[in-house]
């Protein structure tokens, strides 16, 4: 079996496992059919790629897409609501997408190696170290600022919402951060931007 066609067989397993999330939302505007949450999730996680990544290697393009494999099943109600209980949830969630993607590899014949970068990149080990790892968390963090912020925003009192932005604009790289500044961002998100770095700024004098 082609490289090509290996990456499309995984593409096709992850979406098929994201394709029964019971959660779902519309897409294209008021009236549109209501797609899967991590389907789209993945799709856009993949279409950043295209944009921001052509030249991706296939593991990233991989990681990308199975970033949020079946989410849903580990809720996070069944962590305590507090800080630790968040972070044990999150950790959760790592190892799952990890162990799930690698089974999906592993299926379509790539070596234990290559399951095994994969598997790091869902982990997030060595980010803001390993290129491929930095590649995979630029794209949740753009796919977050294009198409999820807004919505974040509209149920979420303002100083939250520069806080959360604040949190994540650490995470990218330079690169990240030009590209942003060329996503079709709504004008308070830009704003939130804007407040989040200055915040930033101050917080670096202290």
């Amino acid at each position: 079996m082609s490289s090509s066609t290996r990456q499309e067989a995984v593409f096709d397993a992850i979406d098929e496992a994201n394709a029964v999330d019971p959660r779902s939302t519309p897409v294209g505007g008021e009236g549109m059919a209501a797609i899967p949450v991590e389907l789209i999730y993945g799709l856009r996680m993949s279409e950043m790629c295209s944009s921001f990544a052509p030249d991706a290697d296939e593991l990233v393009q991989i990681a990308a897409r199975g970033q949020h494999i079946e989410r849903w099943i580990i809720p996070r109600d069944d962590y305590p609501r507090d800080r630790p209980g968040y972070h044990r949830w999150r950790n959760a969630l790592k190892k799952h997408h990890a162990k799930r993607v690698s089974e999906i590899m592993a299926a379509q014949s790539y070596g234990a190696e290559e399951c095994e970068i994969v598997s790091n990149i869902l982990l997030k080990k060595n980010l803001k170290r390993d290129d491929r790892t930095q590649a995979v968390e630029d794209l949740a963090c753009l796919v977050f600022l294009q198409y999820y912020a807004e919505d974040f925003a509209k149920s979420h009192e303002s100083e939250k919402v520069v806080n959360i932005i604040a949190k994540t604009l650490p995470k990218m790289s330079t690169e990240a951060h030009t590209f942003a500044a060329t996503l079709p961002l709504a004008e308070g998100i830009i704003a939130a931007i804007e407040a989040a770095k200055a915040k930033l700024a101050e917080q670096a004098k202290e």
